[in-house]
Formats: structure tokens, sequence, C-alpha cells
């Protein structure tokens, strides 16, 4: 899929079990449009089943993003990134917090992955939301075209 060297963890939801990962390529950019869109993977991994799901966010994906983050802190589920154009994932705040990786329109397949995160998780994945944006900006000294 995208190459790991060049990519950047946007969130991580991981216990010493299983993990849901997505890493986004910043340094590569597709533009069919006005708006930037940039090659990410979903990577599910536990003792049962590992998958990796592709897909590309823009920068409005990133700020919906930020508001799921502000969802979950409010202890509320969030679906993420909006629209049917690829995978998505849905998280519910519970104890432990589920994550459901869908593979759509692709394959129509959903993997539910139960995690239980270490406390901190949600301050950290707000860290790795900066850390993508940073480097989009790096690329792009203007920022992500919306």
């Amino acid at each position: 899929m995208i190459d790991g060297v060049h990519a950047v963890e946007l969130f991580r939801f991981a216990d010493r079990v299983q993990s849901v990962t997505l890493r986004v390529a910043c340094d590569a950019p597709m533009t069919p449009g006005e708006e930037r869109y940039y090659a990410a993977e979903i990577v599910l991994e536990s003792g049962f089943v590992n998958g990796t799901v592709g897909l590309c966010i823009s920068g409005g994906d990133l700020d919906e993003w930020g508001r799921c983050l502000d969802a979950l802190a409010a202890e509320e589920g969030a679906e993420w990134p909006p629209g049917d154009r690829s995978a998505w994932l849905c998280v519910v705040p519970d104890d432990p917090l589920e994550v459901t990786v869908h593979d759509s329109p692709s394959t129509q397949i959903a993997v539910r992955v139960p995690v239980d995160v270490a406390t901190g998780w949600l301050e950290e994945n707000r860290l790795r939301l900066e850390r993508v944006r940073e480097a989009i900006a790096r690329t792009w000294p203007d920022g992500p075209a919306r």
C-alpha cells in the first residue's frame, strides 16, 4: 500500500493484543480537483485477523477527525471519514473501546475490534492529528487545499 517511511499515523487504537491504525502518506498528495487528497491506509492487527484497506483523505477529513475526537471525548460514538467514497470506521467509546473497520464500497466486509485502550489515548490521538497537519504543511506551505 503506502510507503511506511513516508507515512505518518493519524490515529492508533491499541492494546497488547490488537490495534487499529491509520497511516497517511503526507508527502504525496493527489489533486484530482481543487481539493488535495492523500493516500492512507487503515491497518488492523489482531491474533484473529490482520488486514489493510486503502483510502484517500483530504484536509476536510482531517478537520472532521478532530470533531470525531471531540465526540469521543464527550463519550459519543464517531464515524469517519464522512461520505461513501471509501473505507471508513466507526468508534464506540465503550469499555473496551470498539472500532469497526468497514471496507466499503469494495468488499462490504466489516471487522469489529474491541480495544482496551490505555489512559491518555485521546490526547495521543490529538497529537497524531497535529503531526499529520504539520507534515502536510511542510509539503504544502499554504496548507491543505480544501
